[in-house]
C-alpha cells in the first residue's frame, strides 16, 4: 500500500467490461484496479454508451448535470457503478461514473458504424468532456473529493484538458490538479473542418497553429498534445518513434517540442484472465514447470480448426486484419512456408481484401491452415495456448498486447522491432539463450524477406527442444502484469505534480 495515496479522475472513452473497440479499453479497466489495489483513491468516467447493460454492472442514477455547450445547456444523467475487482475489498472497488445522454450516446457503436464516422462526433465529445469538469465541480462540493490529477486518455477525451487549463481556469476547484495525456495509437487524431470549431465553445485565439489548429482543421489531440502537463505512449519505444515524420502522423514535431514531457510506459496483462493453469477456455491447463497441459492444447486446437492431429510446428496468429499489422507480408511468404512441414492458425477480422485473401489461401492449403474470420474470444486463448509460435509482424505498433499473451502461454513470438513489441520481447541469440534471456525473435524490416528468414530461424530453433525450452521458461517468467505498469503510472505522477508545484 502507498503511504501516500493519491486522488486520481481517469477519463476514457472506452473501458472493460463496459465498452471495448481496442487496447484503450482494456488499459482503461485494468489501470485503474492496478492503483486502487496499491492504495489509491481512483474513480473512472466513460461515456453511458447504449450498448452498456446498466443493470448487470450495477449503474444507478447518482446525479444530474446541466452542461454548457456552444448550442446552449444540455442535460446529462450522472450513474454510478463499480469496477469490481476480487483483489481489494467492495468499499474499495474503483467507482465508475458514466455520462448519459441518449441522443449522443444510445447508439449501435462507439464512434462509428459500417466503418463510417457519426457525423456528430465533435458535438457528442466536446459535450462528454464539458460534462467532466462539470462533474469535477459537483464532486468537490458533493462528494468531498477533488483529484490530485486528472489523467485523459486519447482524442475524445483531450478537450478535458484544454477546457481545465481555459474555460474552466478561474475555478478554485479546478486549481493544482495536475494532467495527463496518454496517446495509445497517434494515427488517430480527431479531426474535424474547421467550420466545426466554434462547437467546441472555445475562443478563436486558440484555432492556431499553437493550440488546436492542424493544417487548417480541428485536431483534438493536438489539443491534448499542447495542454497536458505530461504526455505519455504505451511504450517507451513508441514514445521516440512518434516524434519522427514517419511515425508522427503529422504530429512530430509538437511531440519533439514536448519531449521533455513525454513519457513511456509499456502496458500490462490481466495476468489473472490470462493464465494457462487456470484458464477455463482451454482443453488442457499447464505452467512453466509441468507443458504438458500445452500438448493437448496444441491438439485441441487442431482438432477445433480441422487440422491435421500432428507434431509440427504450429504458428498462431490473432489479429486484426490490417496493412497496419503486417498481414500483407504474412501472406505473401505463405506459399513458401506451406511447402514446409508446419502448420498456421489464424483468427481475425478486418480489411475484406484481407479478409478474402486468407481464405483463399486457407482454400488452397486446407490440410495446413485453419482459419477463422471473425471475433471469439475463447478461441483466442485457445491458439495462445496451443500454438508454438505467435506471429506478429506489425510496420507499427504502440505497445501490443497479443505478443505478451504469447509470452505468458508459453508461445515463443516472431515481432516486428517497432513500439512496444521491441520492448517487450528479447531477441534470440545463442548467448542470450544461454544467459535465459532470450524470448522470442525480432523482424527488422518489414519486408517477406526478413520475415521469412527470421520465420525459418525460429523454425531451425524449434528442432532443438532444449534451445526452445529456455525460450518458452524466459517468456513464462516475464513480468507482464499491470502491476509493474501500474508503479510505473504513480511514479510518473509523482513527477506531473512535482513539476506543477
Amino acid at each position: 500500500m502507498d503511504p501516500n495515496p493519491l486522488k486520481i479522475l481517469l477519463v476514457s472513452p472506452e473501458a472493460v467490461p463496459f465498452a471495448k473497440t481496442g487496447g484503450l479499453a482494456d488499459v482503461a479497466g485494468a489501470l485503474p484496479r492496478e492503483l486502487a489495489r496499491l492504495g489509491h483513491s481512483v474513480r473512472l468516467v466513460i461515456p453511458r454508451y447504449g450498448t452498456i447493460d446498466g443493470r448487470k454492472h450495477g449503474f444507478k442514477e447518482w446525479t444530474r448535470l446541466a452542461v454548457p455547450t456552444a448550442s446552449g445547456s444540455i442535460g446529462a444523467i450522472i450513474e454510478q457503478g463499480r469496477l469490481a475487482d476480487p483483489g481489494v475489498p467492495a468499499d474499495r472497488n474503483v467507482q465508475v461514473l458514466a455520462v448519459r445522454h441518449d441522443p449522443y450516446f444510445d447508439r449501435h457503436g462507439l464512434y462509428q458504424e459500417a466503418g463510417v464516422d457519426y457525423p456528430d462526433n465533435l458535438e457528442r465529445f466536446a459535450f462528454f468532456c464539458r460534462a467532466v469538469m462539470e462533474l469535477l465541480l459537483v464532486l468537490g462540493k458533493a462528494a468531498a473529493w477533488k483529484p490530485d490529477l486528472l489523467h485523459a486518455h486519447d482524442w475524445q477525451t483531450a478537450l478535458c484538458l484544454v477546457y481545465l487549463r481555459t474555460l474552466y481556469a478561474g475555478h478554485l476547484a479546478m486549481k493544482g490538479i495536475g494532467t495527463l495525456f496518454t496517446v495509445h495509437n497517434i494515427g488517430y487524431q480527431g479531426q474535424f473542418p474547421a467550420a466545426e470549431y466554434p462547437k467546441t465553445a472555445l475562443g478563436p485565439e486558440l484555432f492556431t497553429p499553437k493550440a488546436l489548429e492542424f493544417y487548417g482543421l480541428l485536431n483534438l489531440l493536438k489539443g491534448g498534445l499542447v495542454f497536458a502537463d505530461f504526455l505519455n505512449t504505451v511504450s517507451p519505444t513508441y514514445s521516440r518513434e512518434i516524434q519522427t515524420a514517419e511515425l508522427g502522423f503529422g504530429l512530430d514535431g509538437v511531440l519533439r517540442e514536448r519531449r521533455d514531457r513525454l513519457v513511456g510506459i509499456v502496458n500490462g496483462i490481466d495476468v489473472e484472465v490470462w493464465n494457462p493453469a487456470t484458464d477455463q477456455n482451454l482443453p488442457g491447463r499447464y505452467s512453466g514447470s509441468d507443458l504438458s497441459g500445452k500438448r493437448a492444447c496444441k491438439t485441441g486446437l487442431q482438432r477445433e480448426l480441422k487440422l491435421p492431429v500432428r507434431d509440427v510446428p504450429l504458428l498462431a496468429i490473432v489479429s486484426r486484419l490490417t496493412h497496419q499489422k503486417g498481414l500483407d507480408l504474412v501472406a505473401e511468404i505463405l506459399p513458401e512456408l506451406m511447402e514446409l512441414d508446419l502448420q498456421v492458425a489464424l483468427l481475425g477480422t478486418g480489411d475484406p481484401s484481407y479478409e478474402a485473401l486468407f481464405r483463399s489461401l486457407h482454400a488452397r492449403y486446407p490440410e495446413k491452415i485453419g482459419l477463422r474470420i471473425g471475433f471469439d474470444d475463447g478461441l483466442a486463448h485457445r491458439i495462445e495456448a496451443g500454438g508454438d509460435i505467435f506471429l506478429m509482424p506489425s510496420r507499427y505498433e504502440p505497445c501490443g498486447l497479443n505478443q505478451l499473451y504469447g509470452l505468458r502461454y508459453g508461445t515463443v513470438p516472431i515481432v516486428r522491432r517497432t513500439g512496444g513489441l521491441a520492448d517487450t520481447v528479447l531477441p534470440y541469440s545463442p548467448r542470450a539463450v544461454r544467459e535465459g534471456r532470450a524470448t522470442g525473435f525480432t523482424v527488422n524490416e518489414a519486408t517477406p524477406e526478413a520475415l521469412l528468414s527470421t520465420v525459418l530461424l525460429a523454425l531451425r530453433v524449434y528442432a532443438d527442444r532444449t534451445e526452445w525450452n529456455s525460450l518458452i521458461q524466459a517468456g513464462m517468467r516475464t513480468d507482464v502484469s499491470w502491476a509493474r505498469s501500474a508503479s510505473s503510472y504513480v511514479e510518473l505522477y509523482r513527477r506531473v505534480l512535482a513539476g506543477r508545484g
